[in-house]
């Protein structure tokens, strides 16, 4: 490979001079993955938040709410997974769902229970 030693073997001579403002940096697609694997699903907010919100559902009673915000973002993370494959989430947006809709719905059973015991229970 015989090549000029004063020629810059990273500069792309097929491209109009001028074309690339920043020179020949790469151009980046918006759909393009990211550099986390899909570990951390920071373009998929929805999703994300959903994960997090759920962990609060774990509270008991407060969690209500944490725990039904969690399953409509986990909901809407999938969504817009669905919409656009390469930015990931599925897994966080499915403990969202799973973990908020399951703990909401634990935390009115208990609720009720506890309120039947109470007035239904000493007869």
């Amino acid at each position: 490979m015989s090549q000029n030693p004063n020629q810059n073997p990273y500069t792309n001579t097929s491209q109009a001079q001028g074309a690339n403002p920043v020179g020949n940096a790469p151009q980046y697609n918006q759909n393009q993955g990211d550099g986390t694997g899909g570990l951390i699903p920071y373009k998929n907010a929805p999703a994300l938040i959903a994960y997090y919100v759920s962990l609060l559902s774990l509270l008991p009673v407060i969690g209500i709410p944490f725990g039904i915000a969690s399953f409509v973002l986990g909901v809407i993370g999938l969504k817009k997974r669905a919409r656009n494959p390469v930015i990931k989430g599925s897994v966080h947006a499915w403990i969202g769902i799973v973990l908020g809709g399951g703990t909401t719905l634990l935390w009115i059973g208990l609720i009720v229970l506890g309120f039947g015991v109470r007035f239904f229970g000493n007869r």
